[in-house]
């Protein structure tokens, strides 16, 4: 496998100056940024494909160990305060379970059985988006088969060429990192790409289910004061009214954005939320 291999150009590391070293590992930062762009085309088809599922009520599931796992996790809890995607409709199925958030339990992803014990658990309108740096790792490979013999959309994401998971799934994203500085340590590029890969897709799939307007967060949801300030901005800037009108139409909308922009414009809550309904929760589409 690439991502085990050790590479002549940076053997002598711990010898080095320590901004040589710096300078290589950040060298490989780079690297993996240019492995996610030449997969941009496989991205793209991806979330068009789980933008189809998820709007018709599909939840959004991801796979993983290890820190694949964790980077995973991290991309599933913004869902809900980034864009408004319901907790409920978001699954994350990490080797070791919660534990494994917080410390390595490396043993967990070998676990097939338990990943597909975990991919059973979706259906047909489901996305799942199974992620390892290897593309062997059991847990993930059973997790992503199993779901798809359930009929759910499977995507993988995986640093390897021809690695069995982007066989296993519908549509496999190589992120080619190669090498790492140091050999094996797939938390260095692999796990940037993979970061970066996790952020480009969750992202353009909200935009597409339309938690964004224009470049604004429209499905933000306001918990604190900072939030409730940006979010009055927003509807504000939409809605053409000044702050303290925006402010007034998000209490009179329980601080729903989007529902706040169309009472700002006139419609009372119930009015806004059903014709939000109607364009399938699309701001740009209910504004006309």
């Amino acid at each position: 496998m690439r991502t085990e291999a050790q590479t002549p150009r940076y053997r002598g590391l711990d010898a080095w100056p320590p901004r040589e070293i710096l300078e290589a590992l950040l060298e490989r930062q780079f690297s993996a940024l240019a492995a996610v762009r030449a997969a941009l085309p496989a991205i793209e088809a991806a979330a068009l494909a789980a933008r189809d599922r998820l709007r018709e009520g599909g939840r959004f599931a991801y796979a993983g160990a290890g820190t694949s796992g964790r980077l995973a996790l991290l991309d599933a809890v913004e869902l809900h305060p980034t864009f408004g995607w319901p907790k409920e409709r978001t699954l994350v199925f990490l080797a070791g379970g919660e534990r494994a958030a917080f410390e390595a339990v490396e043993e967990a992803e070998d676990d097939e059985a338990a990943g597909r014990a975990a991919g059973s658990r979706l259906g047909a309108q489901d996305v799942l988006v199974g992620v390892s740096a290897s593309g062997r790792t059991p847990f993930v490979l059973g997790a992503v088969e199993a779901a798809r013999e359930r009929g759910a959309l499977t995507l993988g994401i995986a640093n390897n060429p021809g690695s069995p998971l982007l066989q296993a799934a519908e549509h496999p994203v190589l992120l080619d990192t190669g090498p790492e500085v140091i050999a094996g340590s797939t938390r260095l590029a692999a796990g940037t790409a993979q970061k970066v890969a996790l952020n480009l897709f969750s992202t353009l799939v909200m935009t597409l289910l339309g938690g964004v307007y224009d470049n604004l967060m429209v499905g933000v949801v306001p918990t604190n004061e900072k939030l409730r300030r940006r979010a009055a901005g927003i509807v504000a800037r939409i809605a053409g009214v000044d702050e303290e009108t925006a402010k007034r139409a998000l209490r009179r909308a329980d601080y729903e954005v989007k529902t706040a922009v169309l009472v700002a414009r006139g419609l009372s809550p119930e009015e806004a939320r059903a014709r939000l309904l109607e364009a399938g929760g699309r701001l740009r589409e209910a504004l006309r």
